[in-house]
């Protein structure tokens, strides 16, 4: 569905040029969030809206999107191996909810397309 697409692959690729966000970091707020936290709570956030906003989904076309879902969160953690315990810093969050606003999009236009069979 989305992992498979090339918008997906150009998302990555977004990710990969701003890993600089993620090395040396140092954090000056009071978050104890992770920045698996972060992802995992931005991705959460960005899938219910889409199951939300169209409730014609069936079981089984939900329970896709939250594989691949998984396989996103797999793949982050492949990329962020090195820091995604790492307390998240507000720049670090910023970056992460825009991310998780591109991973939507592209859920957005697969389920409108009709490619979640």
């Amino acid at each position: 569905m989305v992992i498979d697409t090339d918008g997906y692959v150009h998302v990555i690729e977004y990710l990969t040029e701003h890993l600089s966000l993620f090395e040396n970091s140092s954090v000056t707020n009071s978050s104890n969030d992770s920045v698996m936290a972060v992802i995992e709570q931005e991705l959460s956030e960005q899938i219910i809206m889409v199951c939300n906003q169209n409730e014609q989904l069936s079981f089984n076309q939900r329970n896709i999107i939250i594989r691949e879902v998984d396989a996103i969160v797999y793949d982050l953690e492949e990329i962020l191996s090195g820091v995604i315990n790492n307390p998240v810093t507000e720049q670090q969050k910023t970056f992460l909810k825009e991310f998780a606003l591109l991973i939507k999009n592209l859920f957005d236009t697969e389920v409108h397309a009709g490619t979640t069979e």
